[in-house]
Parts: structure tokens; C-alpha cells; sequence
């Protein structure tokens, strides 16, 4: 990499590990970065999943006073993202990378529709609360471990938008304010991109310069997200995260 391209990657991974505490979806920023440096998609795909763990931790940390009471909850669910992100991680090595090529960029797709979306989905959410007080849920049903496990096999083999699936799950299927709900999350997604990462170390190739670039990047994000992120505007980020994520779309049809 050149000095310019190292500085765009520890900074889209500074991006990346506040909006991945705030709403998820940074790999819709780091993502494209790495191909931008010349990475192959699979590479850069590891190489993200490998320095996003710094500001997946850093995130759920941040989000401490919101996990408290949620140890019984986080472990059920925990268990079933590690399931699933050892399977999109195996997915991901298994399956040939001319495949990859052919179904990220629907994946990205459709993680933009899914960001477009996040404001009606909690929208819906809140409606749907709204008919229901009363009668909450605050159990782990086997729908919504089932429908996290495999959100999870998708953040195991690419993780855009992993974040926005979570929550609109956990917001359907529990009630618990979405801050709550938010720190759930941030744990999730620290299970499966560690989960993922470590079974890359053994069996993938990777950019040890990315890696640790996105990795520092990411730390300082996720702190920075966790503490001042709610002060953005969701229409700001959700702007940017479909800018940057149709670059990426664009970028990989025309490779």
C-alpha cells in the first residue's frame, strides 16, 4: 500500500467502528476501500473480518450499562452466532471465489435497501410494541434464535448490514428499548467476526497491513460511536453508508 492508501484504510476503519456500534454496516465503508487498494474481494473480505474485532469489542464495551442485567439473554443468543459464523466463514473459503464475486454485490444491495429501510422497519417495531404493551416478550424464543443464527451465517461470509438485521429481529421478536437492544447486537456481531477471524487465521490468505490498519481504526471507532454516535443524524449516515456501499456495487460489477 502507499502512505495515501494506509491513511484512507485506518480511516474508513475509524468509520467503520463507529457506525458499527451506532447502527451497523461499516463494512460498507471499509469494504470498498480495500478494493480500492487493490486487494482480490476475498481478501479484502478476511482482511475486515480480521480488523473489525477491535471495534466490535470496543462497541459492546461501550455499551456495558445497557447489557447489564442480559448475561442469560447474551449467552443464548451468543451461542447461536457462533454457530453461524463459523458456517458463513467456512462458506465463505469453501465456495469458489468467482461465486463470491457473483453474489456480493447482491449482498451489498441489498444491505443498502436494508439501510434505506432501518427508519420504517422501526417504525414498524414501535407500532407493533405500541399493539402489544402489555404482554412483552423478554424470552429468547426459538424463532428469534433461529432467524439470529442465520443472520449470523451471512456476517460470517460478508457483514454488511449484519447489525441492521439484528436489530430489526430482536425488535420484532423482544421488547427491550432499542439502546438495549443495540448493545446485544454489538456483542453478536464481536462473536461472529471473532469467530470468523479466527478461523481465517488458519485457512485464509489476508493483508497483514489492512488487517492492522482497520484494527487500530476500528478501536478508536467503536469507543467514539458508543459515546457520541447517537448524536449524529441517521440521515446523514444512512446517506453516506448508501454513497459509499453503491461505489462498492459499481466497483465490483466493473472488475
Amino acid at each position: 500500500m502507499t502512505p495515501w492508501e494506509m491513511v484512507a484504510v485506518f480511516a474508513a476503519g475509524v468509520g467503520a467502528g463507529g457506525i458499527n456500534s451506532v447502527v451497523g454496516s461499516g463494512t460498507l465503508i471499509t469494504f470498498p476501500v480495500l478494493l480500492a487498494t487493490g486487494l482480490p474481494p476475498v481478501t479484502a473480505t478476511v482482511s475486515n473480518a480480521l480488523g473489525l474485532i477491535p471495534g466490535s469489542i470496543s462497541g459492546a464495551i461501550g455499551y456495558r450499562k445497557e447489557l447489564a442485567g442480559q448475561r442469560r439473554r447474551v449467552l443464548k443468543l451468543s451461542a447461536g452466532a457462533l454457530v453461524g459464523g463459523l458456517g458463513g466463514a467456512t462458506l465463505l473459503l469453501t465456495l469458489p471465489s468467482t461465486a463470491f464475486e457473483r453474489i456480493v454485490p447482491t449482498l451489498v444491495g441489498l444491505a443498502l435497501v436494508l439501510v434505506v429501510l432501518q427508519p420504517l422497519i422501526s417504525k414498524r417495531v414501535r407500532a407493533r410494541r405500541e399493539r402489544v404493551e402489555g404482554s412483552a416478550r423478554r424470552d429468547v424464543g426459538p424463532l428469534l434464535l433461529i432467524g439470529l443464527t442465520l443472520a449470523s451465517v451471512y456476517g460470517g461470509y460478508f457483514a454488511a448490514a449484519q447489525g441492521i438485521i439484528y436489530m430489526s429481529l430482536m425488535g420484532m421478536l423482544l421488547d427491550e428499548p432499542m439502546q438495549r437492544l443495540n448493545g446485544i447486537k454489538n456483542v453478536l456481531a464481536a462473536v461472529v467476526n471473532s469467530v470468523a477471524a479466527l478461523f481465517f487465521l488458519f485457512a485464509a490468505h489476508f493483508d497483514w497491513t489492512a488487517v492492522v490498519l482497520i484494527a487500530v481504526g476500528s478501536a478508536l471507532g467503536g469507543m467514539t460511536g458508543a459515546a457520541v454516535g447517537r448524536r449524529f443524524s441517521p440521515t446523514a449516515l444512512r446517506a453516506l453508508i448508501v454513497t459509499v456501499g453503491t461505489a462498492a456495487i459499481v466497483q465490483l460489477v466493473l472488475r
